[in-house]
């Protein structure tokens, strides 16, 4: 944990941020995941899903929001989120926060920007997947008001699966 003060805040990840964002993904997960996937998958699921090509795309979707959480100008932590059609919420797909930065409630501003965005797109819920195995997270959105709903395994290609819980909270 980094103590900070300073300039804190929220703003939307733009095309100049992605690089860094593929940047920061690779920090984090390189930190935090070796203990609960292989590096393998590790690998794998960073080019599935940090590629700045990967990124990019999604930026220029309609339905998908992408925030950067900047500390005195430098980002260490991103969130993602996007519509679930027809069912009247919003996934909180992505959520990571630099090991230095974490417990100082960075994730919590992250997760308070997508409970408005969720609100204003009219959802009654935000809802996520966490690794089951992923103990310090699934207590941080526990804290945060979340739910265990559902357990899932997804085939994710390349021999490779998900092994989630879906969390819900109520907006």
């Amino acid at each position: 944990m980094v103590p900070v003060a300073g300039d804190i805040r929220v703003a939307s990840v733009t095309e100049t941020d992605v690089e860094r964002v593929a940047q920061l993904a690779a920090e984090v997960w390189w930190h935090h995941y070796p203990a609960i996937i292989s590096a393998a998958q590790i690998e794998y699921m960073l080019a599935q899903r940090y590629k700045p090509a990967v990124v990019r795309e999604e930026l220029a979707r309609g339905d998908l929001w992408w925030d950067k959480l900047l500390v005195n100008g430098r980002m260490v932590g991103f969130a993602s989120y996007f519509l679930l059609r027809d069912t009247g919420a919003m996934k909180l797909d992505k959520l990571y926060v630099h090991p230095a930065h974490q417990r100082n409630g960075y994730g919590r501003m992250l997760v308070d920007r997508a409970v408005t965005m969720a609100r204003a797109c009219g959802c009654d819920a935000l809802v996520l997947a966490v690794n089951k195995h992923n103990a310090a997270a699934i207590a941080a959105y526990a804290k945060q008001g979340f739910a265990v709903v559902d357990s899932v395994v997804k085939d994710i290609g390349g021999g490779f699966v998900m092994d989630d819980y879906v969390m819900r909270l109520d907006v």
